[in-house]
């Protein structure tokens, strides 16, 4: 990885979206630690317990603490991401919004406009929750008299920092555009991956605490620190492994020279959805807890309250709830992204018309279908692969909890999926600019 890193800082153009990229990462770093106007948040943040589990540390490990010091990237990009899940989701429900997938080029820019809307419509809905949730909490700025701001003042309040939250998600959104555009690509991929990264200082200065406790701890914390190096190593793996479809062309005479004749293989990646999967059925999951910031409940004053606080206890990472739900959700956008990228029909359809064949199967719809089986199994098979990385943590959390020595290592699964996909996911496009680079030169 850091040799393509080095190659790529050889290549003029490659070195300018390095920098740019770089660039862009500064901007977001500082945003993060950026304080918003009427916002007074103390030096430990609004999480109490930065090594419990929970829908809180969740957040902030997406928005490399941001949302914990409530600065102006508190919602990061999530806003952006769920938009994306919602909008692709509705593309297969909605025909119009089928029809214009189906327009090619200037039919995405329109979904593309329509996914930006939707992200600014979420960020401002989960501004308001912070700004409930934070004004609940006290950490607003009093009036001059030590008193809370009333009437015009208060609502005054309140708009600057939803908007000023709403625009710190927008501008993340736009600087992520920027990097697809002017960097090395990837851009909302490695904007999180940044976040996720800053936050790595924080996760070993809570493991050395899990040590200062001594006794079983200092067996503890390196069995996970191992466990942590070998799910990268097993992420490196499941991301290399591929099924090849073997594929047989016929032999063809065009004039005097003959093509064909030749076996080659169609190349399908286990993992072939990366991390999308992950960050999708995190973000759905965050939903929910979202929607608690709106309201405070008191599970002693009636039992519809305590329903509710029941509810959404469901989907803090600890429940046992939370688990199943996270597991069902990335195997469902593993098949969901798979039938986007592939199209079995249009694979047998290229495959005839070059006049090759899939050896023992006849040409056709029995092509499609065997395409079909083949997908399911492996999509089915990547999803289970990368459901054991996102949930051992939480096993593993349960099982120490259980002899009351508990490591919280919930979202260490996550975010190492997340980190180490994206890395090797922006290694592979360094790759393929250089050799596309390469070719050209070349052909000159």
């Amino acid at each position: 990885m850091f040799q393509t890193i080095i190659n790529a800082w050889k290549i003029a153009d490659l070195r300018k979206k390095l920098l740019y990229t770089a660039l862009v990462l500064l901007i977001f770093r500082i945003g993060a630690a950026l304080p918003v106007p009427f916002v007074d948040i103390a030096e430990n943040g609004i999480i109490a317990d930065p090594n419990a589990n929970n829908f809180m540390t969740y957040l902030s490990m997406m928005t490399g603490d941001a949302f914990n010091y409530g600065t102006l990237f508190a919602m990061s990009i999530t806003p952006y991401i769920n938009a994306s899940i919602i909008i692709q989701l509705l593309t297969v429900a909605i025909p119009p919004l089928e029809r214009l997938a189906k327009e090619g080029e200037e039919g995405r820019k329109k979904i593309s406009t329509i996914t930006r809307f939707t992200a600014v419509a979420l960020a401002a809905l989960q501004s308001t929750a912070y700004y409930f949730y934070i004004r609940s909490q006290g950490y607003l700025t009093a009036g001059t008299d030590g008193a809370a701001l009333t009437g015009f003042f208060a609502v005054f309040q309140a708009l600057v920092i939803i908007l000023c939250y709403t625009a710190g998600a927008a501008l993340l959104m736009w600087l992520g555009e920027q990097i697809n555009d002017k960097g090395i690509g990837n851009g909302i991929s490695i904007i999180l991956f940044a976040g996720i990264v800053s936050r790595m200082p924080t996760t070993l200065y809570s493991l050395y605490t899990y040590i200062n406790r001594g006794g079983a701890y200092f067996a503890l914390i390196p069995i996970a620190f191992v466990c942590m190096i070998l799910m990268i190593a097993y992420i490196v793996w499941m991301d290399n492994a591929e099924r090849r479809i073997p594929v047989q062309y016929a032999k063809r005479v065009v004039g005097r020279k003959m093509y064909g004749g030749q076996s080659t293989h169609i190349p399908i990646k286990v993992n072939m959805c990366g991390v999308l999967p992950v960050i999708f059925a995190s973000s759905i999951l965050s939903l929910p807890p979202t929607i608690q910031m709106f309201v405070t409940l008191d599970p002693d004053n009636s039992k519809w309250d305590a329903f509710w606080q029941g509810f959404f206890n469901i989907f803090q990472t600890t429940h046992w709830a939370y688990g199943i739900m996270y597991f069902v959700l990335i195997i469902f956008f593993a098949y969901f992204y798979a039938a986007i990228q592939y199209n079995p029909i249009e694979m047998a359809n290229n495959i005839r018309r070059n006049s090759g064949a899939i050896p023992g199967i006849r040409p056709g719809k029995p092509t499609s279908d065997y395409i079909t089986k083949i997908l399911s199994r492996i999509t089915l098979l990547g999803a289970l692969l990368i459901s054991v990385i996102a949930l051992f943590p939480i096993l593993f959390s349960q099982i120490t909890g259980a002899f009351d020595k508990q490591v919280n290592l919930t979202l260490g699964g996550t975010s190492i999926i997340i980190m180490v996909g994206v890395a090797l996911e922006t290694v592979k496009q360094l790759e393929s600019q250089m050799m596309m680079r390469h070719y050209k030169g070349f052909l000159d």
